[in-house]
């Protein structure tokens, strides 16, 4: 039986685990979405390419599996680019089958020609052609092994006459997955533990390389008294059954972890490449292990660097460490972490006197979800209540744009993730800026039967930049959204949907929510003038909160100064 290239392809992604694949039917992209239609592979049709990129890039973090996009010619292939790009810099293992215009036209300038090569390279751990149809297995292979070897997207790029070309005998080219263990040497290891037996204050900074390592990190914890932080990234890794836990540091963190990292006299960084240098301390003794040696040192000088996994490298290390019986600085640290706690549930209350906490909304939310629910979070303000009111139990997950910051991600990605678990709840937290973004998508999830959960923080306001704006002192521009009634739509979609306006509702209303079998939207009317603080409030932030006032003032936009003085009050 002969064998299209556009079949080869399909059968050499699915022997490589690859399950689903996203996108949008097109004319260069008929082969493929043929031979998709004649396997067990299951083709997720959604309304715009960008949130294909973000549900398959939320798959493949989950299941550590390969997920497939796949686009038309030009513009078709030119949509995923955010999508992609978000899920590349999450170290999602995607491939991204661009299909192209016939070999013949290619360099003339022929209607919707694109050069993906170009485009796609800087989001890419593999970017190539499949020129003729002899290559076909063989570039299809490399490219789903590099997508999973390097972690990252992948693309292939296939004009149409090749993919519908017939396929040549080829050998069988297949995919190896490489499981190897990284470990510094043993003079490293001597040396990481001399450096750790001489400090006093002991903080461990954990970010997503901890990933698998949360006993060997506590373990440590506990044998040097140390406390343990941890970046937005590693939350679902460190935050759970860890008593040495003082939560994050950064923007988004809290004063307990920014106090640990900054008054600590000895910082083990692991698997953790935290971007913020002005959260790193400057008088500390630094140690970093990371897989990847190009990583080392980059965001703040270090006294020691080492190459290792965080798991295997903590296994050989523990039996060099010497124990440490003083817990002052551990002792000193959780009772910051108590105070932080409390001061984040002033907020996480139901007074029907004011607008609807948004940390009410989000702790009402996670007190009623399942313990393996899956959470997806908008960029802005849902992102921080998520990360900062959502506990971590070891089986849930939360998926969240830390390192691209893009809008409109949560959403798409709850797509994604549901339909690789459809056991599991999902629950996006959308802003309302972020869900209108990508609004159209909500028609994927009818559908193709997907029954995610959306929440819509819906606070009038791109939120997190009128912050920013007033922070800067600058009189907010630009940032009000006229929105609809976004559960009267979401019905007109075919969702479940109830609109809240009051606090006193909010429980009833998550609770019918969630046990609604089918996809289900709340819009939830929250409070614009909820402030986002950071654990440290500098002298810059007040200057410019301040000159905002009285250019608000000035502008006859006292009212607005009021209800920022009352956020900060609350």
């Amino acid at each position: 039986m002969s064998h299209t290239v556009a079949q080869v392809i399909i059968d050499t992604l699915r022997e490589a685990g690859a399950r689903r694949c996203y996108g949008v039917p097109g004319d260069t992209l008929n082969h493929v979405t043929d031979a998709i239609r004649k396997s067990d592979m299951r083709w997720v049709h959604v309304r715009h390419e960008e949130a294909a990129g973000f549900a398959a890039g939320a798959e493949s973090m989950l299941t550590g599996e390969l997920a497939i996009c796949a686009g038309s010619c030009g513009p078709g292939s030119l949509h995923f680019i955010n999508g992609l790009f978000e899920s590349h810099r999450n170290r999602a293992p995607v491939v991204l089958i661009a299909s192209q215009i016939v070999r013949d036209e290619l360099g003339f300038d022929f209607p919707q020609e694109v050069d993906f090569k170009a485009v796609y390279s800087s989001c890419s751990v593999f970017c190539e052609e499949i020129r003729t149809p002899a290559q076909a297995r063989r570039m299809t292979a490399m490219a789903a092994q590099a997508a999973l070897a390097k972690k990252g997207v992948a693309v292939l790029i296939v004009p149409a006459d090749v993919s519908q070309a017939k396929a040549p005998d080829e050998p069988a080219f297949a995919v190896h997955r490489a499981e190897p263990r990284v470990i510094p040497s043993a003079n490293q290891l001597i040396d990481i533990a001399a450096m750790l037996s001489e400090g006093e204050r002991i903080a461990i900074y954990g970010g997503s390389g901890c990933a698998g390592a949360h006993d060997e990190v506590v373990q440590l914890a506990e044998r040097l008294s140390a406390v343990v932080a941890h970046t937005s990234r590693a939350k679902d890794f460190l935050e759970y059954d860890n008593p040495f836990d003082v939560g994050m540091t950064g923007v988004f963190g809290s004063e307990a972890g920014y106090h640990a990292l900054m008054t600590c006299d000895t910082l083990l960084l692991l698997g953790c490449d935290f971007a913020w240098r002005q959260f790193y301390p400057e008088h500390a003794n630094i140690i970093q292990i990371d897989i990847d040696g190009t990583h080392l040192g980059r965001r703040h000088p270090i006294n020691m660097g080492v190459v290792g996994g965080v798991k295997e490298t903590l296994e050989a290390l523990l039996p060099l460490v010497e124990p440490k019986e003083n817990t002052a600085f551990l002792d000193e640290c959780l009772k910051h972490r108590s105070r932080a706690v409390a001061a984040q549930g002033k907020h996480a209350i139901a007074d029907d006197r004011h607008a609807i906490h948004p940390q009410y909304l989000t702790e009402t939310i996670a007190a009623h979800a399942e313990p393996d629910a899956v959470f997806t979070a908008d960029g802005g303000s849902p992102m921080v209540w998520c990360l900062r009111h959502v506990p971590s139990t070891g089986r849930n997950r939360t998926i969240i744009s830390l390192t691209h910051g893009t809008m409109a991600n949560a959403m798409p990605q709850a797509l994604g993730a549901k339909a690789a678990f459809p056991d599991r709840q999902v629950i996006s937290l959308s802003g309302d800026g972020g869900i209108a973004m990508l609004l159209g998508d909500l028609l994927t999830a009818v559908q193709e039967n997907i029954p995610i959960k959306v929440c819509i923080y819906n606070n009038g306001t791109l939120g997190f930049v009128e912050l920013e704006q007033k922070v800067e002192g600058l009189l907010e521009a630009f940032t009000e959204l006229k929105n609809p009634d976004f559960a009267q739509v979401a019905q007109a979609l075919g969702f479940w949907s109830r609109r809240v306006e009051r606090s006193s509702d909010v429980d009833d209303a998550v609770r019918q929510w969630l046990a609604e079998p089918g996809p289900a939207l709340l819009d939830v009317v929250t409070d614009r003038f909820e402030l986002v603080m950071p654990p440290k409030v500098a002298a810059s932030q007040v200057f410019g909160t301040a000159l905002y006032s009285a250019k608000a003032v000035l502008a006859g936009k006292s009212d607005d100064v009021l209800g920022l003085v009352s956020g900060a009050i609350r």
